[in-house]
């Protein structure tokens, strides 16, 4: 968030109207992994997600028209890309049947949407069925609408897409936040704009490129940036470090100088390895070494944070009120390179500081070693939480009623 744009996150949520009576289009992120042999869901975890603010507006007398994407048919009607198994985990999760519309704009979904009674769930077929719907199309967005009185979104993964579904009805319907949302904007918002002092950021991951944005918002609110995983290296290579066959890009040396240099300018701390785990090769087998971060021999690559570098990043976080962090510190999915990982992920577990991981692979790397439960909050949009941290205006979230 921009410091001079903090209430762009303060929306209105479900809570915040009236429902009764109502019908409403819920836009979810149903997009799940399928068993491509069975056809059946593997993980449900976003659909599990959903059902707290299905609860409620069922529970308060409104009827739902649920939507969501799924997958990439391009515009096209694919079987394979039916939501039908969801309709079906819906139905288990919520205890109720969940009428399924054989398409998202036609007749099926409209003679649906009529006959839908307070209480009642139904769910719309893939939105991407419609080549309109990335395509924002206001005809297509307007169709949806029509079928409903209020828009409720919750898609976090979704809301730096303006796509129909996500940010094109609105122009037609009262749009607010459902409770998924509206945790995310709470607290990803919340530690952004005001955050309990010092605020660490960890960043990670492998390309500087992606994360340019969030280190230049960061530099303006955070106390100390850790930078870790491959983007470490381009930092090093700017600063005249040896860095072996290590990840760089060479495109962005002058970028990270200035923001060297602004993090000089701002007080900022900006922590980088002093020591990396470096192989000769990309496997989990290969034999390593540690060495200086700035010294890594020719023909190696480093795959991860050192000890003296694990060492310093975890005691700065130990100190933190507020920590952020995005991208692991190596590769992590590889035993033999979880260590830094590993130790960053036990350490924003133990600090007692109000912690919040921005999706992606941080998520995952939290989930594999068991701390989901010790952290604050675990963002359900990887794309999404890191545009948010940019303080970019995302058209989904820019879109619903102001508190």
């Amino acid at each position: 968030m921009n410091p001079a744009n903090t209430n762009s996150y303060n929306k209105k949520s479900v809570t915040d109207i009236q429902v009764e009576e109502k019908k409403v289009l819920l836009r979810c992120d149903f997009n799940v992994p399928l068993d491509k042999t069975t056809g059946k869901i593997t993980d449900e975890g976003r659909i599990i997600a959903a059902i707290p603010t299905i609860k409620y507006l069922i529970e308060k007398g409104a009827a739902v028209i649920a939507c969501s994407h799924f997958g990439r048919p391009k515009g096209e009607f694919k079987p394979e890309f039916s939501l039908a198994p969801v309709a079906e985990s819906l139905s288990k999760h919520l205890g109720q049947s969940v009428k399924m519309a054989k398409d998202v704009i036609g007749s099926d979904a409209i003679k649906l949407a009529a006959e839908l009674k307070p209480g009642e769930v139904m769910l719309l077929e893939n939105t991407r069925f419609h080549k309109e719907e990335e395509k924002n199309d206001a005809e297509f967005a307007k169709k949806l609408a029509g079928m409903a009185d209020i828009f409720v979104s919750d898609a976090f993964g979704s809301v730096h897409r303006a796509h129909a579904s996500t940010e094109g009805v609105s122009h037609y319907l009262p749009a607010v936040s459902g409770f998924l949302l509206k945790k995310e904007l709470d607290n990803i918002g919340g530690a952004i704009s005001n955050p309990k002092r010092p605020l660490v950021a960890i960043l990670g991951g492998a390309k500087v490129s992606d994360k340019l944005g969030v280190i230049g918002n960061l530099l303006k609110i955070a106390d100390t940036i850790i930078i870790g995983g491959g983007m470490a290296y381009t930092f090093m290579k700017a600063g005249g470090g040896k860095i072996g066959k290590s990840l760089c890009e060479d495109s962005q040396l002058e970028a990270v100088l200035k923001m060297e240099e602004e993090a000089k300018d701002r007080g900022v701390k900006l922590l980088l390895p002093c020591d990396s785990i470096a192989a000769a090769e990309f496997s989990n087998d290969a034999r390593s070494v540690t060495v200086s971060s700035d010294a890594i021999p020719d023909g190696m690559i480093a795959l991860d944070i050192g000890p003296r570098a694990i060492q310093e990043f975890t005691d700065e976080i130990a100190g933190a009120g507020t920590i952020v962090w995005n991208g692991p510190m190596g590769v992590f999915e590889f035993e033999s390179f979880a260590n830094g990982t590993r130790a960053i992920a036990i350490a924003v577990a133990e600090s007692g500081a109000i912690s919040v991981i921005g999706g992606g692979d941080s998520a995952a790397a939290v989930r594999k070693f068991g701390l989901e439960d010790k952290i604050t909050h675990i963002s359900t949009g990887g794309g999404a939480s890191l545009e948010f941290m940019e303080g970019k205006t995302l058209p989904g979230i820019a879109c619903l009623q102001d508190a």
